[in-house]
C-alpha cells in the first residue's frame, strides 16, 4: 500500500512545522536607557543594545530585571530596559 500526500495535506505539516518550530525562542533586543542626574557635569544619557534569545515571555523578564535606579553621593542613576 503506497501512502500519497496531497498538497493540502504537505502544505498543512509545513506550517504546522513552522509555527511550532518558530514559536519557541527568538532573538530580541533588549535596550537600556542610562541617565543621570542630581548634579551638573554628568555624562549624557547611554542607551545600550544587547540580543536575548529566548520566548518572549522570558526575554522580557531578563531583559527588564536589568532595570535599576540607584542614589549614591547625590547622584541618581536610572537605568530601564525595553524589550523590542
Amino acid at each position: 500500500m503506497k501512502f500519497r500526500l496531497s498538497k493540502v495535506g504537505l502544505m498543512l505539516i509545513t506550517v504546522v512545522t513552522v509555527t511550532v518550530f518558530s514559536s519557541c525562542t527568538q532573538e530580541y533586543s533588549c535596550r537600556c536607557t542610562i541617565s543621570y542626574s542630581g548634579l551638573p557635569g554628568l555624562p549624557d544619557t547611554l542607551v545600550k543594545e544587547y540580543p536575548v534569545r529566548d520566548t518572549k515571555k522570558k526575554a522580557k523578564a531578563v531583559c527588564e530585571e536589568n532595570s535599576s535606579q540607584t542614589v549614591t553621593d547625590g547622584i541618581t542613576t536610572t537605568e530601564k530596559c525595553l524589550l523590542y
